[in-house]
């Protein structure tokens, strides 16, 4: 149900000029009771539990107009917190269509685009400058390598991506390297304590942040500075809070220090508490607090997300009032059927059925195939089918899978057949090499001290600067306590650097000083990226090329430039917006500002970045995507696919109550994403590591009600070396005619497979295990066993690698050694 449609009496075809105050029945038009109430609720916290499809962010939309046009509340005072950029903008875009241009002056924005902001202004007094980088997931990750061949580990026990998933949950949790280190329970935990502790340093020795420090700063600082969270807590007398079910524990701990009444302090790397300012004596009460979330969505707790502060939000704030949105506008009552089912299953939840007069609709659609390629023939077939019949069109149609290593087997058949689709979820715009190459000057011009991204340029593109030369300046850098920019500066004063070498470096500090002059007269951003393009010769280098790639990367360039310059436009115009205290504190503030613009840039989340159906594009293609990236979205055809116990749940699940319960919530999100028709499958052979797997139906295919799926193909009718049973009557089965094209390519794929691998010696001494046992794998490292299947040569061991994720290996081929 679209929020933005015209309320009657307001004048929308232009943006600009201020709107006429819109009336409570307009504000009202349209709303059902519950999310009436909801839009009214004044005074105490408010709880929205909305289900899929209810209409909350029209909820959220109406509830701020409210506030400002009903009960006076200044837009700067307004504080509205979503999961994602693109929602942000929507949620403003729909309140200015309502109130007019002063809607401009409220903070929508993420957790972490909120905290950026509060961190510009107040973050010297954690001891860093206000120009602080914010490092992205690589930049973590090059920075974690760093300090881990400084602290000498085994790199294959102690992988960057592993340590640096420890230290996010420490993170997460508020807990610093201190903390972290007194409470290391063994050997792995003391030592990834000690590049948590290292990896700290050098981000502060760089004047930069990682992606979780910036809610923990925010936190943490609140808590040392009572008086800086007092003047937020007088600025915001209105929190709203979105997807509430996927807060993590410093998420919710920023939401009680805003606007609860008590507050549970916490001492930020060991400082003294007599260190610590008192609480004002004139300290303000809470905020008028509003969360909308559903307990039933909450699918993300691989991040750290806790599904408690939810479902304990009533016993956190006691004098809470609580409205359940029952009624979905988004699917046909079959799909909620379906749905209502599998998340009953569910314990502990708050009771709530979705409900729809939309019509019962068409029936679910089950296919049991034979493996995996025959299982995507089917949807690729399904997709013609209804398309060719002028049922629906590619753009409408969606295929989830539980994980991104299942996309292949569908692009191999869509592209054999010549179905056009797009995968969400591959190399993302701002990972792309040449895009991150040209970020990292920017963010080095912005901040000198950021030692990651200047080492990362210093030879790109090659400029005659070797490692030797490199090693050299960072020595004499660490020998004289300087930063990495400032040994660069005196790179003649450092030993055992080439003349050679002294020239270029000389040449790329000259480069960079002329363009940090840029920086510093504040030059628009989209001016000093076509500069950095320029004078580093790094666009004039792709353009000699003759790869066909680096055609590709200069127009990844030129979109870069265009984004910039779109920010640029759009941050002088936000310039003219006053904010509450009649200054202008938001990106753009002083104009366009290079440092705002990379800001923008760290803050884009993944599912900013999924792309939309062209304007004039009545057919589009096919979306493959995980369930995971699927939340929040909505198709009117969804194929949910890979429905087998160990693969959707996962494996990790099968042992553990909480995780499986997360699963049935995943799958709950994948069935209501669906409008008009939903088709489930699952395949009786699926290939793993590349040995044929059989796994059993999923559960949540049998808590489906049996009434609600039209099965086209049951396990029944199983092919064998290309012949369907006997039961199921067709020709071949019969002598009555010869194999089908089908039957032969079941043939050369799962039957083939099968009998290879009946035929194959084991090849090694298969490890006695037990779960819980540790091994060591060549190429993934150390991991825990989590599941044993089956006996002899077809035991299969589900193993968590950390973040290599839980590996199903078949025992007889899997190179792992028991510790």
């Amino acid at each position: 149900m679209s929020d933005a449609f015209p309320i009657p009496g307001l004048v929308v075809d232009d943006p600009t000029p201020a709107r006429t105050t819109p009336t409570a029945e307009e504000l009202l038009e349209g709303l059902n009771e519950p999310q009436r109430a909801a839009v009214r609720h004044a005074g105490t916290p408010l709880l929205v539990v909305a289900g899929a499809g209810s209409g909350k962010t029209r909820v959220l939309t109406r509830r701020i107009a409210w506030l400002i046009a009903e009960r006076n509340a200044h837009p700067g005072s307004i504080l509205a917190i979503t999961f994602t950029n693109k929602a942000a903008n929507e949620m403003k875009e729909r309140v200015e269509e309502l109130v007019g241009r002063r809607a401009r002056l409220m903070w929508v924005s993420t957790f972490h685009s909120a905290c950026v902001r509060i961190l510009r202004k107040e973050i010297d007094k954690l001891g860093l400058k206000s120009s602080f980088s914010i490092y992205d997931a690589a930049d973590s990750k090059r920075l974690m390598t760093l300090v881990l061949r400084d602290l000498d580990v085994d790199p294959r026990r102690y992988q960057p991506a592993a340590v640096l998933h420890w230290v996010s949950d420490q993170k997460n949790e508020l807990r610093d390297h201190e903390d972290a280190a007194s409470d290391a329970r063994n050997h792995f935990e003391e030592t990834c304590a000690a590049a948590y502790a290292l990896y700290q340093r050098r981000l502060r020795e760089a004047n930069a942040l990682d992606f979780d420090d910036l809610i923990m700063s925010t936190v943490h600082l609140f808590q040392l500075y009572p008086e800086v969270r007092e003047t937020y807590r007088r600025r915001f007398r209105h929190v709203l809070v979105d997807e509430y079910q996927d807060t993590n524990h410093a998420q919710y701990a920023l939401i009680h220090q805003l606007c609860a009444d008590s507050f549970e302090e916490t001492i930020l790397d060991g400082a003294d508490p007599e260190d610590t300012a008192e609480e004002p004596a004139d300290r303000v009460g809470p905020s008028e607090l509003m969360v909308v979330g559903d307990a039933d969505q909450s699918i993300y707790a691989f991040r750290g997300a806790n599904i408690r502060n939810i479902l304990d939000f009533e016993q956190d704030f006691p004098d809470a009032t609580s409205i359940l949105l029952e009624q979905n506008y988004r699917s046909t009552q079959t799909i909620l059927n379906a749905a209502n089912a599998v998340i009953e299953r569910n314990t502990g939840r708050k009771p709530k059925r979705l409900w729809s007069d939309a019509g019962t609709g068409e029936p679910i659609v089950g296919y049991v195939a034979d493996d995996e390629h025959d299982e995507a023939r089917f949807v690729a077939e399904e997709i013609d089918r209804l398309t060719d019949a002028g049922a629906t069109k590619a753009a409408d149609v969606a295929v989830f899978y539980r994980t991104n290593a299942q996309s292949r087997v569908f692009e191999e058949v869509f592209i054999r057949v010549g179905l056009p689709y797009k995968v969400v979820g591959g190399v993302r715009f701002y990972e792309r090499r040449e895009v991150r190459d040209v970020l990292a000057y920017l963010r080095m011009l912005a901040n000198p001290a950021d030692e990651i991204s200047l080492r990362r340029i210093l030879n790109t593109p090659r400029r005659g600067i070797g490692d030797r030369a490199e090693a050299a300046v960072a020595a004499y850098a660490d020998r004289e306590g300087l930063t990495f920019w400032e040994a660069l500066r005196r790179a003649e004063e450092a030993p055992g650097i080439a003349t050679r070498s002294l020239r270029q470096i000389a040449g790329f500090v000259a480069m960079v000083e002329e363009l940090q002059s840029m920086v510093e007269a504040d030059e628009r951003p989209d001016v000093i990226v076509e500069s950095v393009l320029e004078r580093s010769g790094y666009l004039a280098e792709l353009e000699a090329s003759d790869d066909p790639q680096d055609a590709t990367r200069v127009e990844n360039l030129a979109e870069l430039v265009a984004v910039a310059r779109e920010f640029s436009d759009a941050a002088e115009v936000a310039t003219e917006s006053p904010d509450l205290d009649g200054t202008a504190d938001g990106p753009g503030a002083a104009g366009p500002d290079l440092g705002d613009f990379l800001e923008r840039v760290a803050l884009v989340a993944d599912s900013d970045q999924i792309p939309d159906t062209p304007d004039g594009d009545d057919s589009g293609v096919v979306t493959l995507m995980t369930l995971h990236t699927a939340k929040g979205l909505e198709f009117p055809v969804v194929f949910l696919t890979g429905l087998e116990d160990g693969v959707f749940p996962h494996s990790r699940s099968l042992g553990d109550q909480p995780e499986l319960e997360e699963e049935r919530r995943l799958a709950y999100v994948g069935v209501t994403r669906a409008q008009q028709r939903l088709y489930v499958s699952r395949a009786l052979l699926r290939s793993a590591w590349g040995a044929p797997m059989h796994n059993p139906a999923s559960r949540f295919l049998s808590e489906l009600p049996t009434d609600l799926v039209d099965w086209r193909r049951e396990e029944s009718a199983q092919t064998r070396w290309g012949r369907p049973d006997v039961a199921s009557g067709s020709r071949a089965a019969t002598g009555l005619g010869a194999p089908t094209a089908a039957g032969r390519r079941n043939f050369s794929s799962a039957a083939l497979r099968l009998d290879a691998q009946t035929k194959a010696k084991a090849s090694r001494e298969i490890p006695s295990l037990e779960p819980g046992d540790r091994v060591l794998h060549p190429s993934m490292g150390m991991g825990t066993v989590v599941t044993l299947e089956g006996s002899g040569d077809k035991t299969v061991a589900a193993i968590d690698f950390g973040s290599e994720g839980v590996r199903r290996l078949l025992l007889r081929y899997a190179p792992v050694e028991k510790l």
